[in-house]
C-alpha cells in the first residue's frame, strides 16, 4: 500500500471512529445562546409553520437551520419509519427503519419554505449520496424531504430539478420526497447538541466545517447574532 493510500484509509477510520452513531454525552458547556430544548409547547408553536427534512446527523442540521432568521425551535428527532418510540441507538445502529431528522418551526413571514428547501439542498447537506453523510454511512442517514401538502410536494421536487440542471453538484440528487407521517422527537441531551458540546471531536472535525460553509453561502439570512 503506497503512503499515500495509507494516510487516506488511516484518515478514513478516524473519521469512522468520530461518526455520529459513535458518540456519547459529554459534560455540558453552556453557550450564550444555547437552542436545546424539545418540542416547543402548543401556545410557542401557534401561528408557526412546520417542516421536516432528513440529512445524515441531526447534531449539524439542526444548529443550520437554527441560525436562519425566521425560524423560532428546530427539534432533533427521528422520522420515515415504522418503528414506535424509536431510541438514538436503535435508529444509529440501524435497528429502525427511521432516519435522524429534524423537525422546523418557522414563521412564514420571515422566511418561506422555499428558502427552507434552498438551504437544505444547497447548503444543508449533500443530497446526492445514498444513504451517508460523510463519515456516517447507513440509511438512517439517508436524505429525505417530507411534505404536508401537494403543494410543497411540488416545491420539492421543483427544487431537485432545478438544483440538478444547474448542476450544482457532480451528482444527481438522491433525496427522498415522502409524505409526512410522524416525528419522534430524540432524547433531550441530542438537543441543541452544538452548542452545547463545542469540544466533541466530532463536531469539531465534521459538523463545524459544514456550518461554515452553509454561513458562508447564505449570510443574508443569518440571525444576527446568531
Amino acid at each position: 500500500m503506497s503512503f499515500l493510500k495509507l494516510k487516506s484509509y488511516l484518515m478514513g477510520l478516524l473519521l469512522l471512529t468520530m461518526a455520529c452513531s459513535q458518540q456519547r454525552p459529554a459534560d455540558a458547556q453552556t453557550l450564550s445562546r444555547s437552542t436545546a430544548g424539545g418540542m416547543p409547547t402548543a401556545a410557542q408553536a401557534q401561528g408557526l409553520a412546520v417542516a421536516t427534512f432528513a440529512g445524515g446527523c441531526f447534531w449539524c442540521t439542526e444548529e443550520i437551520f437554527e441560525e436562519l432568521k425566521g425560524v423560532k425551535y428546530v427539534v432533533s428527532g427521528y422520522s420515515g419509519g415504522k418503528e414506535a418510540n424509536p431510541t438514538y441507538e436503535q435508529v444509529g445502529s440501524g435497528q429502525t427503519s427511521h432516519a435522524e431528522s429534524f423537525e422546523v418551526y418557522y414563521d412564514a413571514k420571515q422566511i418561506s419554505y422555499q428558502q427552507l428547501l434552498d438551504v437544505f439542498f444547497l447548503a444543508g447537506h449533500d443530497p446526492t449520496t445514498l444513504n451517508r453523510q460523510g463519515p456516517d454511512a447507513g440509511p438512517q442517514y439517508r436524505s429525505i424531504a417530507f411534505y404536508r401538502t401537494p403543494q410543497e410536494k411540488q416545491l420539492i421536487e421543483a427544487t431537485i430539478k432545478r438544483v440538478n440542471a444547474s448542476k450544482h453538484y457532480p451528482n444527481p440528487i438522491v433525496t427522498q420526497v415522502l409524505p409526512f407521517s410522524k416525528f419522534w422527537p430524540a432524547e433531550n441531551y441530542h438537543q441543541g447538541y452544538y452548542r452545547i458540546h463545542p469540544e466533541n471531536p466530532y463536531i469539531q472535525s465534521v459538523s463545524t466545517p459544514k456550518i461554515a460553509k452553509f454561513r458562508k453561502a447564505y449570510p443574508q439570512l443569518l440571525k444576527n447574532p446568531l
